[in-house]
């Protein structure tokens, strides 16, 4: 059986597979896409509406227990590139 997780942006809960594992690093929020770094993580719908949610909710700082807000500069271009990859399967895939 599949682990669930909470979204920070949505606060759906989904399968661990179809969520985004985000961890900070240096005062900035990075996508952890095979879910293998270290340190404490928060998971996220890969969609620009759950980014937008949680960046308003400032939920990014709560789940990852930040002193200040971080910045999600680098998130937001991994989730512009995954949709774009979505939506044209044929360009390049993410790494």
């Amino acid at each position: 059986m599949e682990s669930v997780r909470t979204c920070i942006g949505t606060r759906t809960r989904a399968p661990r597979s179809s969520l985004l594992r985000v961890v900070a690093r240096d005062g900035r929020v990075i996508a952890d896409a095979s879910a293998t770094e270290p340190g404490r993580g928060a998971w996220l719908m890969p969609t620009m509406q759950a980014y937008e949610t949680a960046v308003r909710r400032k939920a990014f700082r709560r789940a990852l227990r930040l002193d200040a807000e971080p910045d999600t500069g680098d998130l937001l271009l991994y989730l512009q590139r995954h949709e774009q990859s979505v939506d044209n399967p044929n360009e390049s895939s993410l790494p």
